[in-house]
């Protein structure tokens, strides 16, 4: 029968914001009750979205029968974050839901030849070198290449006018993507023979840069990029070690500058030195303070689009084995929180070393835990209206991957669904970034476009990925 993993994990989300039932509810015929109220998350087919497929043939909950599956939409599953049903639904419209989901979804109406060629048109084709075919998305998700070309390729920022700059690493460039109708994105370089700028961030009309061991600035950068613009040099004083000095920088909704600086070691203490925290600055560089401490290497941030606070990654340390410690997905809603390097690790694990005489619980626990050297990079609050809605308003992570592990992890785009400020799942986005212990990318930096489909940077390939939902 059905797997009941069903009314579980994400559809407690979906039924929080589906809308109310109306007074005629009980006239809806039950495809519209799921339609209207499961779909969201497990999409119209059944076929399964953000929440898992119900046409598996396996039950997680009990006995596969009607009276079992009547039972789980009325009481819940409260572990899985599903409420009960039955305050807002009559016994009769679940019922009516139970009989709909048992019996599962319609058969697909045989299409005309002429409409298999067109939808052939939409699968993946080898594009620019790679098999595109070879990545994994949702259904009704498609991924193309939208820029070559872009060596080293790290940090996004898109600018109102649709134009994407691009910050590198060991290419020592700046770029800039102008957009062209039907055809890959442009690609101009703004500036050369930087030190590994890979940090870029739009404020005021002008492009921030951050290298090892300064921040410039590009002004009117929209109206300059072709010109290969001038820049000055933001007046703030930061550590220039090559040891996770390179510098990533974003602005904020307070209008300042976040700014990184990372620890110089696998691990050591760096409580009373200006390493391994988050700063932010006035958009002239004055005014630098610490935001936040313990943070061993964040490669990622991004402020909430409601509450805007401050959501990062942070890479765990190495040389505890394969499996150990998790790398982190944090959020610092104010300044002067403690996120445990190098005293914890995880939230759980005590440094061996520096460790001793400390808890865990002094300081912030991770809202993730992102999994053993997946290398989590960029990440993006997905605020766009092309993917369907129980896509929107979620955190989406590029795990880079690990470098030194027996068995190579991350290689792939994940999708954080939330509740509130609660994780209620990790399921992959993008796959196929590793096919086998072939690596033919690795996934830095997410965006989004105008038009609501999502980029993705990949210093591996110098490309740029674009991600469009072409479902119903």
């Amino acid at each position: 029968m059905h797997k009941f993993a069903l009314l579980a994990a994400a559809i407690g989300m979906a039924f929080a914001t589906s809308p109310a039932l109306s007074a005629d509810a009980p006239r809806l015929t039950a495809e519209k009750l799921y339609q209207q109220n499961c779909a969201i998350c497990h999409g119209a087919k059944m076929e399964g979205a953000v929440g898992p497929s119900l046409v598996d043939k396996e039950w997680l909950h009990g006995a596969p029968t009607k009276a079992n599956l009547v039972k789980l939409i009325a009481k819940g599953v409260p572990e899985k974050n599903m409420p009960a049903w039955s305050p807002a639904l009559s016994n009769a419209q679940i019922a009516l839901l139970a009989d709909y989901v048992a019996a599962g979804p319609k058969p697909a109406a045989a299409k005309p030849a002429a409409a298999k060629a067109a939808a052939a048109t939409t699968t993946p084709a080898p594009e620019d070198g790679i098999d595109l075919a070879g990545f994994k998305l949702p259904q009704g998700f498609r991924i193309s290449v939208y820029a070559d070309g872009v060596d080293a390729a790290r940090s996004l920022a898109v600018s109102p006018s649709g134009i994407v700059y691009v910050g590198s690493r060991k290419a020592g460039k700046v770029y800039a993507l102008v957009p062209r109708a039907g055809q890959q994105a442009e690609v101009v370089t703004i500036a050369s023979g930087l030190e590994n700028p890979i940090g870029v961030a739009l404020l005021n009309g002008s492009l921030y840069v951050g290298e090892i061991g300064r921040v410039i600035r590009f002004d009117n950068i929209d109206k300059n990029y072709a010109q290969q613009p001038k820049y000055d040099v933001v007046k703030v004083s930061l550590p220039n070690d090559k040891w996770h000095g390179e510098k990533i920088i974003k602005a904020g909704p307070d209008g300042k500058l976040y700014i990184p600086v990372g620890a110089p070691c696998n691990i050591c203490d760096t409580d009373d030195t200006q390493h391994a925290k988050i700063y932010r600055m006035n958009a002239d560089g004055s005014g630098l303070e610490e935001y936040a401490r313990g943070v061993r290497n964040t490669v990622g941030f991004a402020f909430h689009p409601t509450t805007k606070a401050l959501w990062f990654t942070d890479n765990g340390r190495d040389e505890l084995g394969d499996n150990t410690p998790s790398c982190e997905l944090n959020i610092a809603p104010k300044a002067g929180l403690h996120f445990g390097f190098p005293y914890c690790h995880g939230g759980v694990l005590p440094d061996p070393k520096f460790g001793a005489g400390r808890q865990c619980e002094e300081f912030v626990e991770p809202v993730a835990k992102l999994g053993p050297h997946v290398a989590p990079l960029g990440l993006t609050f997905y605020t766009g209206k092309q993917f369907p809605e129980a896509y929107r308003n979620n955190v989406y992570v590029a795990n880079h991957g690990s470098w030194n592990r027996t068995t190579k992890s991350g290689y792939e785009v994940r999708l954080i669904t939330l509740y509130g400020s609660k994780v209620v799942s990790d399921t992959a986005f993008i796959s196929g970034f590793l096919r086998g212990e072939q690596v033919v990318g690795r996934p830095v930096d997410i965006a989004t476009l105008a038009d609501g489909s999502m980029l993705v940077s990949d210093d591996f390939g110098g490309r740029i990925f674009r991600v469009t939902y072409e479902g119903k």
